[in-house]
């Protein structure tokens, strides 16, 4: 499985949470770059099974592009806080499904 993560300028454990947890293909964009904008996003998206935006570090620009991109494919989008308790809920969901 792969993750594309989106927002937050370090991650700290979260890719080696998400490793634990299956992910073997862990991407990161800050989301506050400008060479960060639609095209990479939008290009990254389409390899993703699980989207995960961490919303309190994220541009409303990219947030914007990111929901509109996911409207056209069916890649499974988290929005949450830059925790892993946060966000820990929403993957174990994912897995299930």
């Amino acid at each position: 499985m792969s993750a594309l993560i989106i927002g937050g300028d370090n991650l700290g454990s979260i890719p080696c949470k998400l490793y634990e947890k299956g992910f073997k293909n862990i991407e990161h964009i800050s989301g506050r770059k400008g060479g960060d904008r639609r095209g990479d996003i939008l290009l990254r998206i389409d390899r993703a099974d699980l989207v995960i935006v961490l919303v309190d570090y994220i541009s409303h620009c990219i947030m914007k592009n990111t929901k509109e991109k996911l409207k056209d494919v069916k890649t499974k989008m988290i929005f949450t806080k830059r925790s892993w308790s946060y966000m820990e809920q929403e993957i174990n969901n994912f897995l299930e499904t």
